[in-house]
């Protein structure tokens, strides 16, 4: 009896909330190289917008937007309104960026935070793979890996181009001052990121050899990831933009939900949240919400 109480009180302390029968992300033996599962959402019964959900639906889309004329400035936006729009996410630790492509000026809220990148590291890797010599086996992970966020094909690029030292290399290349690789080798959902430092990765990117693949890549991504993810939160699916996201579970109830794009290839958006709620639909609402913000603020309207 004794030993059966110690169990079950053992067992009590590993539930995590809101997730499926997928271990959550857990420091692992250093032959798995991971990002930490994408954990798909089985609904939250205590939340509003789970209960009128069937069970087990992700298909929680990202914010009914388009582009209606040409989007406003990005001196337009104020520090107060920036400031609004970070805060539309609740709980969400927010950090949120945009720059003007044309004239390189940024406005942010939390634009320096550090954040872990879960599947925004994809990106980096890719533009560090792309320039050195590729077989066509490559090109098609990358644009897997960008496209779908294939999580198996980063694994692989991971290891075949040196992921730890790539991240370093393209840091230095286009002035990310606040992304380093992760503590871990195994685990590239580690690396850090920051929203200004997304969207100068961007203005990196579209200056360079490699925005054609890229680009390419990123603007036939599906609603759903290889994992069976519904990834078209955010700024994926809004109309003009092309974007990567990123999602991770993080023991013991950290939800990690960003989106970073381009718009009509003038703005560089990258919105990056981590909500405390162990729950997919709110980590999703809360991003949405940003999103909508800040786009509403841009004149992108629904």
């Amino acid at each position: 009896m004794r030993w059966a109480l110690i169990l079950l009180l053992t067992a009590a302390v590993f539930v995590v909330p809101d997730a499926s029968p997928c271990n959550a992300h857990a420091k692992s033996s250093a032959a798995d190289i991971s990002r930490g599962p994408d954990v798909l959402d089985t609904g939250d019964p205590t939340d509003d917008a789970a209960a009128d959900a069937p069970e087990g639906d992700i298909s929680h889309t990202s914010p009914d937007m388009s582009v209606t004329g040409e989007p406003s400035a990005v001196s337009d936006v104020s520090a107060a309104d920036i400031s609004d729009i970070a805060a539309a996410g609740g709980n969400s630790d927010v950090g949120v960026a945009v720059m003007d492509l044309e004239t390189g000026q940024v406005v942010s809220q939390q634009g320096d935070q550090p954040f872990y990148s879960a599947s925004l590291s994809k990106l980096i890797l890719a533009v560090d793979a792309l320039q050195q010599p590729v077989s066509d086996d490559d090109l098609d992970l990358i644009h897997r890996a960008l496209s779908v966020s294939d999580d198996d094909a980063m694994d692989v690029l991971w290891t075949r181009f040196d992921g730890m030292d790539a991240i370093g290399r393209v840091a230095a290349e286009a002035g990310l001052t606040g992304t380093h690789a992760p503590d871990d080798p195994s685990q590239w959902g580690e690396v850090v990121i920051t929203a200004n430092d997304m969207v100068r990765l961007y203005q990196y990117i579209l200056g360079s050899p490699e925005r054609d693949t890229i680009v390419a890549a990123l603007s036939s991504a599906p609603d759903t990831a290889a994992d069976g993810f519904d990834q078209a939160f955010g700024l994926l699916g809004v109309s003009g933009f092309y974007a990567k996201q990123g999602w991770m579970y993080y023991l013991p109830s950290d939800v990690y939900l960003h989106s970073a794009g381009v718009l009509d290839d003038r703005y560089a958006v990258a919105v990056l949240t981590t909500n405390p709620s162990g729950s997919w639909t709110t980590a999703r609402q809360s991003i949405n919400a940003v999103t909508k913000a800040l786009l509403t603020k841009m004149g992108v309207n629904g």
